[in-house]
């Protein structure tokens, strides 16, 4: 019976909101109703893996140029990230240094970035990527960093008292104390990462999610921009899922 709930809830949003697009699609001429935009987008669903142009593909092979990107970039970010956020974390001096310019840096707009990124490497995948690292590390920083000084005072003690070494100390304690709050920090630069993704190939016109979108929107295909938004929000879903699995995975090891 919980199954069967857990099921039907879920199902009962979705057709809530299927409602409220049909209605808003009848009082909004231009605004394609649910049967409208399958009729018109089916094709790219049904070949998802067709390319007719550069543009012109099926909804898998689009989104998954744009999950290389995202994929590249948030690794990126993560590997500057991560040890930034151990540094500020055991380092008081570092904190207060780098605190004023980190909370300057970090609510700089994605469409702020790309075209500084496009004027360092003249390109845009490049530039792309250095978006989405730029835009995705700072909650895995802020995360890492109060993981480090959340970790008790005992802790510290038992490293002293024990001698261990600094890699030792890192590696059986610091670490595994902060993983959760990593892991939370991940998830967080994920989700901004996929979001960054849609700015970026918008402007730069490069096949993807927010490319296709951003045609089919110069194009007035309302349809296509709704099959778009759809998918963004589906693959950001799964993505955050996934993330979830893998956090829980590695608590239980």
């Amino acid at each position: 019976m919980k199954r069967l709930v857990n099921l039907l809830l879920p199902l009962c949003g979705i057709g809530m909101a299927l409602v409220i697009w049909w209605a808003a699609s009848s009082a909004v001429p231009d605004l394609p109703s649910p049967v409208r935009t399958w009729e018109e987008s089916k094709l790219y669903i049904l070949e998802p893996l067709a390319k007719r142009g550069e543009m012109d593909q099926g909804i898998v092979l689009l989104a998954y140029y744009s999950l290389i990107r995202v994929a590249k970039g948030f690794f990126l970010g993560i590997a500057i990230a991560t040890p930034i956020g151990f540094l500020l974390g055991v380092s008081v001096t570092l904190t207060r240094m780098f605190d004023p310019l980190m909370q300057v840096l970090r609510p700089i707009s994605p469409l702020a970035w790309l075209p500084l990124g496009l004027v360092l490497f003249q390109k845009s995948e490049p530039a792309a990527l250095f978006a989405i690292a730029v835009c995705s590390m700072w909650p895995t920083v802020i995360n890492t960093m109060i993981g480090v000084r959340a970790i008790p005072q005992d802790y510290w003690n038992v490293a002293k008292v024990l001698r261990l070494s600094r890699v030792t100390t890192f590696t059986k304690i610091i670490l595994p104390a902060t993983l959760p709050y990593m892991f939370a920090g991940y998830r967080l630069s994920l989700g901004i990462a996929w979001l960054v993704i849609v700015a970026s190939e918008m402007l730069t016109g490069t096949p993807g999610v927010g490319g296709f979108l951003w045609q089919e929107y110069n194009s007035l295909v309302y349809a296509h921009i709704l099959l778009a938004i759809i998918t963004i929000g589906i693959i950001g879903f799964v993505l955050d899922r996934l993330m979830g699995m893998a956090e829980t995975k590695l608590r239980a090891v």
